[in-house]
């Protein structure tokens, strides 16, 4: 059944290839024009009008309440629900977390996590109102793994979305509303060589210039050692389109993509069991599934 969805992060490749995967399932797809307009505005408006696909380009900024609540009023509009939101957006820094600026770790947290708030609040009356609905979180596995040096900053916002995307799960499982965190395992090391920088140059070359100068050629070497190349997106975008085509109550909560180089996948098992348990113990095991309304 073909489904209404909204995917923020368009900007980068894991959303780029998601959009176009979805839409060519069959699904509407709608991606903010203010993502797609730094890197392939023209792809995707081209994608938009061809006669197979049914992708739609919409001005939000996920940074702005206003303008995200805007862009959902108008989906609903236009289509009368909304099925699944794919929260993407992400913003990533290398460097060390000391020559961040509070205001730099801010922004970071702004575009990691506070985006997804806002759309959340903004997207969930209407998944409540209908007894359905999907949140899929794209993490990553420095939020539960053994996050390498240089990367704190990033691997702190992406674990402070997996919290939320936990809580989230449970809270609306009685709503009908199901969860699914996908995890895709580290990336090549040139993934974080093209990534932003600390602002505070001062600090950063104190760094390059001590006892650490060496850090990060050696945590980069053993990445590329580790990962080989960066992984596909496209396969990523993939297993996030399989997501969305299963049936109701099959969906996994959380969904490993590549190997498990760094221990994500063997920490979340344990983490997972754990708070199985804990909700169980605490009267409150029917959460872990979502429930049927209706």
């Amino acid at each position: 059944m073909s489904k209404v969805i909204i995917v923020t992060g368009a900007a980068n490749s894991i959303g780029r290839n998601t959009c176009k995967k979805l839409a060519q399932a069959g699904h509407t797809v709608y991606v903010s024009m203010r993502e797609t307009g730094g890197y392939d505005e023209h792809g995707i408006r081209e994608a938009g009008t061809n006669g197979n696909v049914d992708l739609r380009s919409l001005e939000f900024d996920v940074s702005s309440e206003a303008s995200v609540n805007g862009a959902i009023d108008t989906i609903v509009a236009e289509n009368s629900r909304l099925d699944v939101v794919v929260h993407n957006a992400r913003q990533v820094i290398y460097g060390p977390a000391e020559a961040l600026t509070p205001e730099q770790l801010a922004d970071l947290y702004d575009t990691n996590v506070l985006g997804a708030q806002r759309l959340n609040r903004a997207a969930l009356p209407q998944l409540r109102k209908q007894g359905h609905g999907l949140l899929i979180w794209v993490s990553s596995s420095c939020a539960r793994g053994c996050s390498v040096p240089f990367l704190g900053a990033y691997a702190s916002s992406k674990a402070a979305l997996d919290a939320l995307a936990l809580s989230y799960a449970g809270e609306l499982a009685r709503w009908g509303i199901e969860t699914t965190i996908v995890v895709p395992s580290a990336l090549g090391a040139s993934h974080y060589i093209r990534s932003g920088r600390p602002q505070d140059t001062v600090r950063a070359e104190e760094y390059a210039d001590g006892p650490t100068a060496d850090l990060s050629e050696i945590a980069l070497s053993g990445l590329a050692q580790l990962s080989g190349q960066d992984r596909m997106p496209q396969d990523v975008a993939h297993t996030i389109a399989d997501v969305v085509d299963m049936p109701f109550g099959q969906r996994p909560l959380r969904v490993h993509f590549g190997p498990d180089d760094d221990g994500a996948a063997a920490v979340d098992a344990v983490a997972e069991s754990v708070r199985a348990e804990l909700l169980r113990r605490i009267g409150l095991e029917d959460i872990l599934k979502p429930t049927i309304i209706g």
